[in-house]
Order: C-alpha cells, then structure tokens, then sequence
C-alpha cells in the first residue's frame, strides 16, 4: 500500500468517525491534507464524511491544479489560506459542529480569543482560536480573512457557521478539531452558571510548560 493510499483511507476513516458521532452532518463540512509531493487530497463537494470514497477524494499536483477525482469543496480558499500561511500545516478540517455555532451566536465573546479557558486541553491543541465574522459559504473572503491573521492562527471559528482547524497531520487536526467542539459544548452547559475558567496563572503555566503558540 502506498503512502497516499494510506492517506486517502485515514482521510476518509476519521471523516466517517467524525460524521458518526454527530459533529458534522448531511453533506457539510469538509477535509483536506497534505500529500508527500507537496499536492492535496480534498474532499469533493457535496458530499458527506459519513460516505467518502477514497478514491474520488479531489487530487491537486503542488501548483494546485486539479489533477484526479471529483470536484472540490466550495472552500477550497478557506484551505488554501491556511497552507499557504502555516508552513507546518499538514492538515484542514472544516465541521459545522452544533456548539461551536451556538456558542458564536452569543455576545460578549472576545473575537481573538473566542474559547473560554475551561480546560488545558483546548489551549494545547488550540492556542487562541479566532473569531470571523459571518461570510456567505465558498466566499473567498473567508480564505482573505484567514490570510490576514499571517499564519498566527491554527483554528478560527466562522460566526453561525463553523470552525476550521488546521493540524501537521489529519489526525491532529482532526482530534483539535474535536477538542474545540467539546469546550464550546462546556462553555454552552456552563453559561450564566458563574464557571470559573483557568487563572492568567495556570493558562500561563499550560503555555509555557506545553510550548503553545499563545502570542497575539
């Protein structure tokens, strides 16, 4: 088995596991990763997570042409952008996960800081995630929107759409993903509760100890 057939069934295993346990459905959300010779495997559009062929995962060369299978997602500039500005960007994830839309709908949210500190591990995989403004689907503003962070940004969060997650492989990227879902979903069932977060302290000690990129 080659590498990039490996790579195309993980691709489509962990996109099914996602689709499984509900965090992204119908035909939403989409997935793409790194290959060796520096191209893309993406999932096509219109398609579900719970139903991705492997061998119709839409296939770039390294200048980004189509070069095999079906037609990509409409946000292929989400993608793009974030490649283009991490260099150690393996890996995008794209869900429209139920609490993390919740949770952008509510004021009071901080647009460069839009997770609460709950745990430790949202700051390990995460960092700061960002918080966009609202951009009609497959507009490339979201790509410029992301390439006007500059690579400072693994996970932003689409204001009543969804959060977008880039990771050095499909799996890191997928289980921050995850990880971001699951602190929105704390943040949901603690909200108006009086939830004590992490101190500036402990966040301090958690970046410094983990090496999280945590600058502004």
């Amino acid at each position: 088995m080659t590498a990039e057939t490996r790579l195309r069934e993980e691709i489509c295993l962990l996109a099914k596991s996602l689709f499984d346990r509900g965090l992204t459905g119908g035909s939403t959300g989409n997935i793409s990763a790194r290959t060796d010779d520096g191209g893309l495997l993406v999932s096509p559009t219109g398609t579900s997570f719970g139903r991705l062929d492997p061998a119709r995962l839409s296939r770039f060369d390294a200048s980004m042409q189509l070069v095999g299978g079906d037609a990509p997602t409409k946000e292929m500039p989400l993608h793009e952008a974030f490649y283009d500005t991490r260099s150690t960007a393996g890996a995008v994830v794209h869900l429209h996960s139920c609490h993390s839309v919740a949770l952008s709908l509510l004021p009071g949210s901080d647009p460069d800081n839009f997770l609460p500190p709950l745990t430790p591990y949202a700051i390990m995989k995460l960092g700061k995630v960002q918080l966009l403004p609202f951009f009609r689907p497959g507009d490339p503003a979201m790509g410029q929107a992301v390439r006007g962070l500059a690579g400072k940004r693994s996970a932003v969060m689409l204001a009543h759409h969804g959060p977008v997650v880039a990771g050095k492989d499909v799996e890191a990227a997928c289980n921050a993903i995850e990880e971001l879902e699951d602190t929105a979903r704390l943040a949901l069932l603690t909200h108006g509760l009086g939830a004590r977060g992490l101190s500036s302290a402990q966040i301090s000690d958690v970046v410094t100890h983990f090496n999280v990129d945590w600058e502004d």
